[in-house]
């Protein structure tokens, strides 16, 4: 047991607490020559540049204001996907409903984004060519702030939600059939069945992958953004991971860059610190 627990503990201190020798990378003036400890310590002048930036708080905008969209529209579909699967009496109906629902995690986003401009490109899209067959004006899904927001968001309900059902369905196999059959006896429809014994037994699981969520408002990947976002749409699009990479790979500023990512840990650390305090003051459930 101990030697199947080294694993995970030589792979967090390689790649998660060693990287963070470079963390005082954000208090010098980095020359990628001199190294880390040849640097000069320039103290939080790094941090006083970023925070003077316009386009730090346009991204730091953004990615809020994403993951708050994402958290609203993406974070029910795998619970109420997972209840669906959970009602399917057929079994093999199941298992191929669950297996077409988990492929898209497993396409690269560079991929779906190849997809996302086949379908819905202003001139070559799929769906805007029937649509112009049709006689109608092409949806402007990608050059347009509002339907590019839509597209982002069920693009990601698409990539996400059928993977993320498998907690859920994990949680749901732990139910006690017998709480159902009792609820049948006394005439309980099936809607009333899944809001007061399907939905009560995996509140836990929920609240935990909430608080989880809401300590990575400030974080987001750079894949999907990136693929799916232009210049176009940068005032939306523009996230605090794509403004590291600007001003880190790009232009080579990797102290400020340095300074972006401990800002996200911090207010990351924060936002789960507070939202599992709040979890315990109203629900009693939280996860520290």
């Amino acid at each position: 047991m101990y030697a199947l627990l080294s694993l995970p503990l030589i792979y967090f201190i390689i790649f998660r607490y060693g990287p963070m020798y470079g963390v005082q990378i954000a208090f010098k003036d980095f020359n990628l020559f001199q190294g880390i400890g040849g640097s000069e310590w320039i103290g939080f002048d790094a941090f006083r540049e970023v925070f003077n930036m316009r386009e730090f708080y346009t991204s730091l905008r953004n990615t809020f204001m994403l993951n708050f969209l994402d958290l609203v529209v993406s974070f029910p579909a795998p619970i109420i996907l997972a209840i669906m699967l959970y009602e399917i009496k057929s079994a093999w109906f199941k298992k191929i409903s669950q297996t077409i629902l988990y492929i898209p995690h497993f396409i690269s986003w560079v991929i779906i984004g190849g997809i996302v401009y086949q379908l819905f490109g202003n001139q070559s899209g799929m769906i805007n060519e029937v649509l112009q067959g049709l006689g109608l004006n092409p949806i402007p899904f990608l050059t347009e702030k509002g339907p590019w927001l839509v597209t982002y968001l069920f693009t990601g309900v698409w990539q996400s939600a059928g993977w993320g059902t498998i907690l859920y369905l994990a949680a749901l196999t732990g139910v006690n059939r017998e709480l159902f059959e009792a609820a049948e006896v006394d005439g309980a429809t099936r809607m009333k069945k899944i809001w007061y014994i399907t939905l009560p037994s995996i509140k836990p699981t929920i609240v935990t992958l909430l608080i989880l969520n809401l300590g990575k408002m400030v974080s987001i990947g750079f894949d999907r953004p990136y693929v799916i976002g232009n210049t176009a749409v940068r005032e939306y699009s523009d996230v605090l991971s794509t403004f590291v990479y600007r001003i880190g790979l790009e232009s080579g500023q990797y102290t400020l860059a340095t300074v972006v990512g401990l800002f996200q840990a911090v207010v990351g650390l924060v936002f789960i610190l507070g939202s599992n305090y709040i979890s315990k003051k109203m629900t009693g459930n939280g996860i520290i």
